[in-house]
């Protein structure tokens, strides 16, 4: 019955979550009336500019599966809740009936069996692209803290495109951001139980190797959750984690943007090369100097300050965002990969430059 009840909360109104607030009360009427003031505070997200935070971030909570839920509370924004647990916590949500990041994430390229969802050569991807790994609600968790046993790169004469942590069997691994499943089966190719996740902000995570997997194909997922359990299934010489993280289908060193000694996300904002696809690009080779590099922060900053968004609000049409932005509908729809210009939802971002 529990799973079932913060599985609802996923599906129905799961996404971005923060750590959750401490609350000193055990008197529920009391966590309700304290949470209602602060949600006065949540105000929606109109900032056309993308925000460099290149600053590391900490790990969120866990979602627990003894973690009950005790109520939901609207907030000033639509597209964002409130829930409420029995530990006398409380964590924002994103309302996914209501708002979704880019509804396109969800939509294209998407195949619940295949684990090659995109055909996007490596040629044709972008030089450079900038990530925001978290929005202004902060959902990150780590999917387990431990020793990395074989890092990125060639091993053995053979690509070894993730990261494997060490684990216990039966450690819960956990969604490192918020998302939705797209892969949950058992894969002979040597990841064994496989979990696959697409996330808002466009990336995908892998976890093999699980000796359970608690959610399924078309789950939405917040970060934290408990997705699965380690383990050694498939090709696998010991317990372990195997950790990955794509891009439109290209893999990239995962050190690059987790610590996995600490679980910390090293920056918030990530500028993702081309040649970071390459299985010799490891993080461990230029990361100080990127850090250290005035150079790259500007680099950074210009290409974010080229790309502006819009959130959708009540009354918006595609044609009405085309004139306050001078630009036309047409040109939006390519932007956005849109197919219908008439299928908006409150709390969506529509790129407009």
């Amino acid at each position: 019955m529990r799973k079932k009840i913060i599985s609802l909360v996923c599906l129905v109104t799961a996404a971005a979550a923060v750590s959750a607030q401490e609350v000193t009360t055990t008197n529920s009427d009391s966590l309700r009336t304290a949470v209602r003031e602060a949600a006065d505070s949540v105000k929606q997200d109109t900032s056309d500019v993308i925000v460099i935070r290149r600053v590391p971030l900490e790990s969120g909570r866990t979602i627990d599966d003894d973690m009950l839920v005790v109520d939901t509370i609207p907030s000033s924004n639509e597209g964002v809740s409130i829930v409420l647990f029995n530990d006398n916590t409380w964590r924002y949500v994103r309302n996914r009936n209501v708002s979704a990041e880019d509804d396109t994430v969800f939509t294209s390229d998407w195949d619940t069996v295949k684990l090659q969802a995109y055909d996007i050569e490596l040629k044709d991807m972008p030089v450079s692209v900038v990530i925001d790994l978290v929005d202004s609600l902060k959902s990150y968790h780590y999917p387990i803290i431990g020793k990395i046993n074989s890092k990125y790169g060639v091993r053995r004469r053979r690509s070894h495109q993730g990261t494997d942590i060490d684990l216990e069997v039966g450690d819960p691994v956990y969604a490192t951001f918020d998302g939705r499943v797209r892969i949950s089966q058992y894969q002979n190719g040597g990841y064994g139980n496989l979990i696959i996740i697409r996330h808002d902000n466009g990336l995908e995570t892998y976890y093999g190797h699980l000796s359970k997997r608690l959610v399924e194909p078309d789950d939405w997922v917040t970060a934290g959750q408990v997705i699965g359990y380690g383990g050694s299934t498939g090709r696998s010489t010991g317990p372990h984690l195997h950790f990955e993280t794509r891009y439109k289908g290209q893999s990239f060193d995962a050190e690059r943007l987790i610590d996995f000694a600490t679980g910390t996300l090293r920056r918030e904002t990530f500028l993702l090369k081309r040649s970071y696809f390459s299985i010799y690009s490891k993080f461990t080779q230029d990361f100080d100097e990127e850090v250290k590099s005035e150079a790259e922060d500007k680099k950074i900053a210009a290409q974010a300050a080229a790309v502006q968004y819009h959130i959708v609000k009540r009354g918006d049409t595609m044609g009405r965002i085309a004139i306050n932005y001078h630009t036309t509908v047409s040109r939006l729809c390519q932007l956005n990969g849109l197919k219908n210009p008439d299928k908006l939802s409150i709390g969506q971002r529509i790129r407009v430059r």
